[in-house]
């Protein structure tokens, strides 16, 4: 059975370009997330997996969930991923269209870990950073995670930046086991 990841690709290529053939690309990010925080939920998954409720239910629900910000072409998407049995894929077609976007913007996610909360002029500073660094705009996302002890793990694409007294730690066990 193929990943689910590989089945959305299609979906999220032919995406981009329209959004991108019609200078959307923002506001189709924006209805795609929308769509993909809808289609998480729990219920709405039970509910598109239900042999009971046709097509047209569902979609009637689903478009409902997901407010008057879709326009006729983010319906008629919705419409065509549950006649083709994919709306659950909403969520990893999103992700991909974010990355061919940011791919186009040259923007890059940075998942930023800190043991303590950051203010304003700390992450802008890390962020001024890591952008000197990756030379491409960063989409910081910070969360706090006080298991680091101290310091911050940057996560970019495949790159760890583990500054962490965690990591720095875990590193001087593995030294000394090497003794």
């Amino acid at each position: 059975m193929a990943e689910p990841i590989t089945i959305a690709r299609p979906y999220a290529e032919a995406l981009f370009k329209l959004a991108e053939q019609s200078a959307a690309l923002g506001p189709w990010s924006q209805m795609l997330a929308s769509m993909a925080q809808v289609a998480r939920h729990p219920e709405v998954l039970s509910l598109i997996g239900d042999p009971k409720v046709g097509n047209a239910q569902c979609a009637s629900i689903f478009l409902a969930l997901c407010g008057e910000g879709l326009t006729q072409e983010a319906r008629n998407f919705v419409e065509l991923l549950l006649d083709n049995g994919r709306l659950a894929l909403l969520p990893e077609i999103a992700e991909l269209f974010e990355q061919q976007k940011n791919d186009l913007e040259g923007v890059v996610d940075a998942d930023i870990s800190t043991a303590f909360e950051l203010d304003q002029g700390q992450l802008h500073s890390l962020v001024a950073e890591l952008e000197r660094r990756f030379k491409r705009r960063i989409n910081a996302h910070v969360r706090v995670d006080q298991s680091l002890i101290g310091g911050v793990k940057v996560v970019v694409g495949d790159t760890v930046i583990d500054g962490s007294v965690r990591g720095k730690l875990a590193g001087m066990s593995a030294a000394l086991l090497k003794v």
